[in-house]
């Protein structure tokens, strides 16, 4: 006779909450299948970005050609059988499914011929890119309104012949019903949402480029998604938080580059408190340090907008000196008083020594700074920041935007094997990690990285005005531009002498020696083992530091168990890398990464069939292909099988009773 074995009162208590799901041994004894079943699929594909600095045009068409891997789909499936030309438009029309269309069709003799004919090719596509995946998994990927269509042109075959006339006349039906336009654009969705399994955003969403906030948009859409802080996204939590100090910067960052649309119209933030108190106060003072830089599209810019920006600028940046000066002093445990300047500057001779070297000063005009008492605000830049401030607070876009960036993010994230972080983790010349005692307590690596993430998600939800989230504000500015800081990785931040000091060698952020030794496998295996990774295909992946392809240098460090993802997706920084970015599939047969050139725009994609031109390399085959329970997913997948036997196992027990049962009681 089988012996029962005993259960603990804690086990009892969670298999009985796990019966409300599944009531029955039938229940159970399914889910274990379905489960196992699932298992035994392949991996899905994860696709790596990083550093895509508010470059809404090519992040979004990278994301919707998910690096190139929809166009070889196409290919494999229609080389042989379909020009080129008309694969190309076939690519772009997945990607832009409603604009493509509406360029196409003015050109098109017989509408309902080509809606055929597209049909039949998508649902070919989409077959393919989608048979890896559980019928249940598909079904939460599929529009709601053509699930049951999309499932019955997916799971009939048009060359069964008992099928063929009713695959037809499905096809047939919605060209005739005028469903076509939907379809299509339903089909392409279902296409890209498959393509990839799931995204990492491995840091700085925000700043440079345009519209950072149409960037958060289509991720707050996306199926699967997860996010590595970068130096630039921990700026604007931190400005949401409403530290006065982060959204100076924010300002000054955004003035400075001309880009000021995602404060203005994408988070409906107003500057006029700014600029009302620039022309007041900086009307007659020197502003040749201050001009803000412009491109050839800002041609239409006149003389008096120019000054305005340079007034607000200056205004701003002043404001900014002054408050990070506050912090500094506040906080001496951050090592930083070298870095307050303010106080050091020599009006008379209009000079300044930083690190025992003098410089000459290109400006000293600064009407509100006190020389004896120079990091305090006057009443009316205390009012201007403390409006600004409550602006950025307030917009309810930014709020919904930040809060995603905390529930989707961190600072680091350990998944299928891999080690994704923005930045560095610090270490000394010798490769043994920095220590920082920002609270009494003496942390390094890991362990630090927890405690700042622990501090980020305190600046934003802890209660306004308590000193824990005052204290924890001002460590976001700390991550921002502290020494060392693990998503800044410099010295210093020289934004004082950015603007104030011709002399560039002055201008030197020295990097954390972390950006020459990553080059050494062991201490990439270093880091790994500091992190719970060790074996054959476990990486780091990072970016921050544009890679300069164009002089040569690789993406590929430590022999390979490194890989950084910025290449320049920023227009800015692409002079210096050479690209236009890089990007990384880790799929279940191969790493491979993409190098990307620069994206003519949305407007050249749809018209003439261009996207962006690409190359990729494999770097790492896998021994065998990968399967999903190979992935963290499928262990969580085996953790579940194991309950639902233990639930099973309860049920045939007696000790856990099947729900029709408990009725009949």
């Amino acid at each position: 006779m089988k012996r029962h074995k005993s259960y603990p009162p804690e086990e009892l208590r969670y298999l009985k909450l796990l019966a409300r799901q599944y009531p029955t041994v039938r229940a159970a004894g399914t889910e274990i299948i379905n489960l196992q079943a699932i298992l035994n699929l392949p991996k899905g594909c994860e696709h790596f970005i990083s550093d895509v600095h508010g470059e809404y045009e090519a992040f979004l068409h990278i994301l919707n050609s998910c690096s190139g891997v929809i166009r070889e789909r196409l290919d494999l499936l229609f080389q042989d059988s379909v020009p080129r030309a008309e694969l190309d438009s076939l690519a772009t029309l997945i990607y832009y499914p409603e604009e493509k269309l509406e360029a196409l069709l003015p050109q098109i003799r017989d509408p309902g011929e080509f809606y055929r004919i597209t049909l039949y090719r998508l649902v070919e596509v989409c077959r393919a890119v989608t048979a890896r995946y559980s019928r249940s998994r598909l079904r939460g990927m599929i529009p709601e309104d053509y699930r049951a269509i999309i499932e019955d042109l997916l799971h009939t075959h048009s060359e069964e012949v008992d099928k063929q006339d009713y695959y037809k006349n499905i096809i047939s039906a919605i060209v005739d019903t005028d469903q076509a336009p939907d379809m299509i654009a339903a089909l392409a969705q279902v296409i890209k949402c498959a393509a990839v399994d799931h995204l990492h955003l491995v840091g700085d969403i925000f700043d440079r480029g345009p519209r950072a906030d149409i960037i958060m948009d289509s991720l707050l859409h996306h199926h699967s998604v997860d996010i590595q802080w970068g130096n630039h996204d921990v700026l604007w939590m931190g400005a949401a938080s409403g530290s006065r100090t982060l959204v100076a910067t924010v300002l000054a960052n955004s003035i400075h580059y001309n880009n000021l649309e995602v404060v203005e119209t994408g988070y409906g933030i107003s500057l006029r408190p700014l600029s009302v108190f620039a022309n007041e106060v900086y009307r007659h003072c020197d502003l040749h340090r201050f001009e803000v830089k412009l491109t050839g599209d800002d041609a239409h810019y006149s003389e008096k907008d120019k000054l305005l920006s340079a007034r607000m600028h200056k205004a701003i940046t002043v404001i900014l000196f002054k408050l990070e000066g506050q912090k500094i002093l506040r906080h001496p445990e951050y090592g930083m008083d070298d870095r307050l300047l303010l106080d050091k500057i020599d009006y008379e001779n209009r000079c300044i020594t930083i690190d025992g070297k003098r410089y000459a000063l290109e400006d000293t005009d600064f009407p509100t700074v006190d020389p004896a008492d120079p990091y305090t605000l006057t009443a009316e830049e205390n009012a201007v920041i403390d409006q600004l401030t409550a602006s950025f607070e307030h917009s309810e876009k930014l709020q919904a935007h930040v809060r995603f960036l905390y529930s989707r993010g961190s600072l680091y994230k350990i998944y299928n094997g891999n080690l994704l972080f923005h930045g560095c983790i610090p270490m000394d010349e010798k490769g043994e990690l920095l220590s920082f005692d920002l609270d009494g307590t003496e942390r390094r690596g890991k362990d630090f990285l927890d405690f700042a993430d622990t501090a980020a998600r305190r600046a934003y939800y802890y209660r306004p005005g308590s000193p824990e989230r005052r204290l924890s504000m001002d460590l976001l500015w700390w991550l921002w531009a502290g020494r060392n800081s693990p998503i800044f990785g410099r010295d210093r931040m020289t934004t004082f002498e950015r603007r104030l000091i011709a002399d560039e060698s002055a201008w030197v952020e020295k990097k954390n020696p972390y950006y020459t030794l990553y080059n050494e496998p062991a201490v990439c295996d270093r880091i790994l083992r500091e992190f719970g990774l060790e074996g054959p295909h476990c990486h780091i992946i990072n970016g921050h530091v544009p890679v300069k392809a164009g002089k040569g240098e690789s993406p590929i460090k430590g022999g390979g168990k490194l890989i950084v993802i910025d290449g320049g997706f920023c227009k800015a920084y692409q002079p210096t890398s050479g690209i236009a970015g890089y990007t990384l599939i880790y799929n279940s047969h191969s790493y491979r990464i993409v190098a990307h050139q620069p994206f003519a725009g949305k407007a050249a994609a749809i018209r003439d069939d261009s996207g962006i031109a690409s190359s990729t390399e494999v770097f790492e085959r896998l021994e065998l292909r990968q399967k999903v329970q190979d992935t963290d997913t499928g262990r969580e997948l085996q953790s579940r099988i194991e309950d639902l036997r233990a639930l099973l196992d309860a049920y045939h027990d007696g000790v856990v009773k099947e729900e029709h049962k408990r009725r009949n009681l």
